[in-house]
C-alpha cells in the first residue's frame, strides 16, 4: 500500500513533454523540406529558361547562347559505364567472399573493419589517390579510364557493404533446404543466395553509381578538363562530367551562365531522381517474384 501510495504515473507531465518533443522533431523535419523545396524552386526559376535542346547538343562556349552540355553528358555515361563495369563484379565478388567463403579470423575482422573505414573516406583522397595510382605510376593519363578506376574506388566498399547486407539477410533456412537436397556450395550460392539477395545488392550498386554520378572533387583532382570540344570516343580520350561543368559555369563572372548552371543541375537532379527510383523499382519488382 505504501509503495503504491508513492508511485505517481504523472500522465498529464508525460504527454506534455512527448508534445514538445513531437513538435520539436516535426519543425526540424519541416526545415529540411522547406529549405530543399526553396532551392529546387530557385534552381528551377533560373534554370528553365535554358533548358532546351541546345542544352543537349551543344558543345562548351565561351558564349552563353552557344554553350551546352554535351560533352559533359557523353562524358559522364562514358564514365558511370566504366566504373559499372570496373565495380559490380569486383564488388559482389568479394562480398560473397567474405559471406559465404572467408573464414572468421583475425585477418577477415581486419579486412571488414577496413572496408568499413574506407566507406567513411573524404571523396577528395580517392582522387588524390587516382591521381598518383592511376595518372602517375600507370600512366594511363587524364583519361575516362583513369577517372573510371578512381570512381570504383570511391564506390566499391559501398557495394561490397551493402552486398554483404542483402546476402546476410538470406535466411538460413534457404541454405539448408538447398544442401539437403544435396547441392553444393557453390551450387547453393548460385541458384538460392544470390537470386534471393539480388535486390538488395541491385539497390547498393545503383546507389552507389548515383553517388559516383554527383561527385566533383576526384574528377577535378584527376583534372578532368572544363572545356571540351569533342565527345570521348576511347577510355583512353580526355573528358569531363556534369559536376565540372556545371561549376565552371557557376565561377564565370555573367548571368547568363548561371541560368545555364542551374539548367545543368536540373540535368543532374534528373539522372540522380532516375536511378533513385530505378532501383526502388528493381527492388521492389524483384521482391515481389522472390515472394512469389
Amino acid at each position: 500500500m505504501k509503495a503504491a501510495q508513492q508511485f505517481r504515473p504523472r500522465l498529464a507531465e508525460r504527454k506534455l513533454v512527448g508534445n514538445v518533443f513531437y513538435v520539436l522533431f516535426f519543425a526540424a523535419i519541416l526545415i529540411g523540406v522547406v529549405g530543399l523545396l526553396i532551392l529546387l524552386a530557385r534552381i528551377l526559376y533560373e534554370g528553365l529558361p535554358s533548358f532546351g535542346a541546345a542544352l543537349f547538343f551543344n558543345y562548351p562556349s565561351r558564349h552563353p547562347e552557344e554553350a551546352g552540355l554535351r560533352a559533359a553528358i557523353m562524358g559522364t555515361i562514358w564514365l558511370m559505364g566504366l566504373t559499372a563495369l570496373f565495380t559490380v563484379p569486383v564488388g559482389i565478388g568479394a562480398a560473397i567472399y567474405l559471406e559465404e567463403y572467408a573464414p572468421r579470423n583475425r585477418l577477415t575482422t581486419f579486412i571488414e573493419i577496413n572496408i568499413s573505414n574506407l566507406a567513411g573516406v573524404p571523396s577528395i583522397v580517392y582522387g588524390l589517390l587516382g591521381l598518383a595510382l592511376f595518372v602517375q605510376w600507370l600512366a594511363l593519363g587524364r583519361s575516362v579510364l583513369a577517372g573510371a578506376l578512381t570512381m570504383s574506388l570511391l564506390i566499391l566498399p559501398i557495394v561490397i557493404l551493402t552486398s554483404r547486407e542483402a546476402i546476410k539477410a538470406v535466411p538460413l533456412t534457404y541454405r539448408e533446404a538447398a544442401y539437403a537436397l544435396g547441392a553444393t556450395q557453390w551450387q547453393v550460392i548460385r541458384g538460392v543466395v544470390v537470386p534471393t539477395a539480388f535486390p538488395g545488392v541491385l539497390t547498393g550498386v545503383i546507389l552507389g553509381l548515383s553517388r559516383a554520378v554527383g561527385e566533383t572533387a576526384p574528377v577535378i583532382a584527376i583534372s578532368a578538363l572544363v572545356y571540351l570540344r569533342f565527345v570521348p570516343g576511347s577510355p583512353l580520350d580526355r573528358f569531363t562530367v556534369l559536376p565540372i561543368q556545371i561549376f565552371n559555369w557557376v565561377a564565370r563572372p555573367q548571368e547568363e551562365f548561371r541560368s545555364l548552371a542551374a539548367a545543368g543541375i536540373i540535368v543532374l537532379l534528373i539522372v540522380l531522381l532516375s536511378m533513385n527510383a530505378l532501383a526502388i523499382y528493381l527492388r521492389n519488382r524483384y521482391q515481389a517474384k522472390s515472394i512469389e
